[in-house]
């Protein structure tokens, strides 16, 4: 590997703690990530003569750290915040260089929290959430979204404007709970944009999958009391481990049912399991505890025929207790389907569909379509399917959706 791809490299694994370790001292997410670049230009001047060092990580935290301080001592005009900032540092460290020594594992978790704070509509905090932890760039989270460049540039820019009145610290108490609620689904988010795109060519985009998952174990790293954390790290990684299933060699998406589980990563499925099992044994089960079982019933079955429906079915019930939501609904309809038939799940589909909420949701016509098929009424199942079809954006989706139309018009020709 050559020195540049290497840089690259540890980039990709060290930004997120650079930014936060320079984070502390500068009190601002945009001016961190400014030093913390620095500090990589830096990297591309001098490991090309003197190597890579056998810290990489720690070379360019201490260059960072460096830079901000630098910045403290010698801008002229210091405004308040960078006299506050003063005042913090320089009683507790008269060397500001002993800041170099720090843990970085606090920091970490202000950034993670600030990067994803309420203030922020749920895509800014997306996109904010890969540029500062997960290292992409810009035009790679661009062609993630499917939006041009400048689009995602400009989002970056109000995101981090819009925190500069937001305190760069941990919340405590209620405000704690309110806050992690937000940081694990802007992770979620992300997983779910990897693990079934919503727009573009490809069914699956595995880079942010990686991405949600690296964060995700990183905050329950550094909170491994939090249940929930556990929780969705646990359905992360078993919905992954059944990525190499998902699709044809062409690209095709493969329904859950019909993969072959052979091709399931066990490694990542044995992992999800124990963090399961530590999930449910630190507290009651939440949403993400919760859809991380309906996940493990599905990774413990050998074949699709050896699936416990009626289990599936009582986890779901359990899940619309804690979080009732039309989509959730809809899954415990498919799974009421697969447990006691079609007749007994259409029902539950119709009352959904009459509610509208879900109205422009490709997967209820899908579902009741399926249904549909399954009893026989194949020319209400072509309407569905290609209603489903009208709706995704994804093109994969669509052409499956069309092929089950026509397979469903020759069915009731």
């Amino acid at each position: 590997m050559d020195v540049e791809a290497s840089i690259a490299a540890v980039w990709r694994i060290e930004s997120a703690r650079l930014i936060a370790g320079v984070g502390r001292i500068v009190r601002d997410v945009g001016t961190a990530e400014e030093l913390a670049q620095d500090a990589l230009v830096a990297a591309l001047e001098t490991w090309p003569t003197t190597g890579v060092p056998d810290n990489p990580g720690a070379w360019l935290m201490t260059t960072a750290k460096r830079k901000a301080i630098d910045r403290i001592r010698h801008v002229k005009r210091a405004d308040e915040k960078h006299q506050q900032i003063a005042r913090d540092l320089e009683p507790e460290r008269p060397d500001l260089e002993a800041a170099l020594d720090d843990d970085v594992g606090d920091d970490l978790l202000r950034l993670v929290f600030t990067a994803c704070h309420p203030v922020l509509s749920p895509e800014s905090r997306v996109a904010l959430a890969l540029r500062v932890l997960g290292g992409l760039t810009v035009p790679e989270i661009a062609r993630a979204f499917v939006v041009p460049e400048p689009t995602m540039a400009q989002r970056l820019v109000r995101a981090k404007k819009a925190l500069a009145g937001v305190p760069y610290e941990m919340p405590h108490g209620e405000e704690l709970e309110a806050r992690l609620s937000s940081v694990l689904e802007v992770i979620y988010l992300i997983f779910n944009e990897g693990y079934a795109a919503t727009a573009g060519d490809d069914l699956m985009r595995p880079g942010l999958c990686s991405d949600a998952l690296r964060l995700g174990r990183i905050v329950a790293g550094l909170m491994p009391e939090a249940a929930e954390v556990h929780g969705l790290v646990a359905l992360m990684e078993i919905q992954a481990s059944r990525q190499a299933a998902r699709t044809t060699a062409t690209g095709e998406p493969i329904l859950l049912l019909d993969q072959d589980r052979s091709r399931w990563d066990r490694l990542l499925i044995r992992r999800g399991l124990a963090a399961l099992a530590t999930a449910e044994g630190l507290g009651p089960r939440g949403p993400y505890t919760l859809q991380a079982a309906l996940a493990a019933h599905h990774a413990r079955a050998a074949t699709a025929e050896a699936t416990d429906w009626p289990g599936i079915v009582a986890v779901y019930g359990e899940l619309m207790e804690v979080a009732p939501s039309p989509i959730v609904e809809l899954n415990r309809a498919v799974a009421v389907g697969m447990a006691f038939g079609p007749a007994m799940a259409l029902p539950i589909v119709d009352a959904i569909a009459r509610g509208g909420v879900l109205a422009s949701y490709h997967l209820l016509p899908t579902v009741r379509g399926d249904l549909l098929a399954k009893l026989g009424r194949h020319a209400e199942a072509v309407r569905e399917f290609e209603r489903a079809a009208e709706l995704t954006r994804n093109v994969r989706e669509r052409e499956v959706l069309r092929a089950r139309a026509a397979t469903s018009r020759a069915s009731g020709a």
